[in-house]
């Protein structure tokens, strides 16, 4: 193939590239959405309150949930769908705690999957793309938040994941392995996921009308084969799920606590030796 030839067909790509660049960057126009889904059971934490409201260090996981989300510039509302009996509990969040883009809270459905699809049916009208996320991942950080939203902009469709670290075995339905994928295109899915409006609607529906039920909402732009970019976020970024989970994230804010503490104390000590 000749040079001239190489130059032509590489032409598209370049051309989508850009395109691809200039729809990532920040927009008014990208009114963002966020749907936090809060209305699960909770069987595996055990009896008590539903494990958005476990106090984590002085916050309910919830809260730490609402306060990431807050936080991020692209964000321009938040819909919050929980179960009916615990609507009030977030009455006061937006004078309490400050999370002035809380704007609706509603009544969940019978699966995560509906749950999702009614909050998608609640967003303001000037929504183009809307981020589902679970309410129970409270370690998730702005910077994250913004990374995957940004990606939806270029991509249409982006997801929150971290790569696989251990070797995956796939197992038939007696536990006996089936086979072993390639560990460096296995990802976990995490959240937020993160669709154009409009594609995600159509996912939902699509799923609903077929009776189709995914584990996520990636799952569902799968369905209708839309292509979702991941996006690599910390292995921090677990979903509190089970008791041992509340251990784990007590000691990562521990240690963000004291890494934000150490770095205010190196910024006084640059400060003094200036002066």
């Amino acid at each position: 193939m000749s040079d001239h030839t190489k130059k032509k067909n590489d032409t598209p790509q370049k051309i989508a590239g850009i395109l691809r660049a200039i729809a990532g960057k920040p927009h008014p126009k990208n009114f963002t959405s966020v749907v936090i889904c809060a209305a699960g059971s909770s069987t595996r934490m055990g009896e008590g309150n539903s494990k958005q409201f476990i106090e984590l260090d002085g916050l309910p996981v919830v809260v730490r949930t609402l306060q990431a989300y807050e936080a991020v510039d692209c964000v321009h509302e938040i819909i919050v769908v929980a179960k009916e009996d615990e609507i009030p509990l977030y009455d006061n969040m937006k004078d309490v705690y400050g999370i002035t883009k809380l704007t609706k809270v509603i009544k969940g459905g019978k699966t995560r999957q509906e749950s999702a699809r009614f909050g998608s049916d609640e967003v303001d009208k000037r929504c183009k793309y809307i981020a589902v996320a679970d309410a129970a991942r409270c370690l998730i950080t702005p910077e994250e938040i913004s990374r995957v939203i940004h990606a939806a902009y270029q991509w249409g469709a982006a997801s929150a994941g971290v790569k696989a670290y251990d070797t995956v075995k796939v197992a038939d339905k007696s536990a006996f392995i089936d086979y072993t994928p390639e560990r460096n295109l296995v990802w976990l899915a995490q959240t937020p996921q993160v669709f154009q409006i409009d594609l995600y609607r159509a996912a939902a529906y699509v799923c609903r009308d077929e009776k189709f039920q995914a584990t996520d909402d990636n799952q569902m732009a799968e369905h209708i084969r839309v292509p979702v970019k991941m996006v690599a976020c910390s292995r921090e970024n677990i979903k509190i799920t089970e008791p041992s989970d509340l251990i784990f994230a007590k000691a990562v804010l521990t240690a963000r606590k004291e890494a934000a503490e150490e770095a205010t104390k190196k910024a006084a000590r640059v400060w003094e030796d200036k002066a």
